[in-house]
């Protein structure tokens, strides 16, 4: 049974860091991947990092150089620092895994299970 549970959303002015972190159960055995996703209010939600089993790491664009992501495999946890924040990047922050043959970071929404969510607002 696949379980994930975000947390360290909250309310940061713009240039400020903020820390998500996602304590997941899944099957680590298996070749799996994971990352994580935002969605603004009327818009699609989007990847921002993505991570696979072997910490292969991909980004996207607007988040390069500000986030990082990691896993702490003793932990069971997922995180995504996020530095440098800006009002864009105001949305929910979703936790995301799936399992799949090949290697690699995925940032497509491609995702068999999904978290329930941390709000992040970033105010300028």
């Amino acid at each position: 049974q696949v379980q994930l549970v975000e947390s360290g959303g909250g309310s940061v002015q713009a240039g400020g860091s903020l820390r998500l972190s996602c304590v997941f159960s899944i099957d680590t055995s298996r070749n799996y991947y994971m990352g994580w996703f935002r969605q603004a209010p009327g818009k699609e939600r989007e990847g921002v990092a993505g991570i696979d089993k072997d910490a292969r790491t991909d980004y996207a664009d607007s988040v390069k150089g500000r986030f990082t992501i990691a896993k702490d495999n003793a932990k069971n946890t997922l995180y995504l620092q996020m530095d440098s924040l800006k009002p864009e990047d105001t949305g929910m922050y979703y936790c995301a895994t799936g399992f799949r043959g090949a290697p690699g970071a995925r940032l497509d929404p491609a995702y068999a299970y999904w978290g329930q969510g941390t709000q992040v607002t970033v105010s300028s």
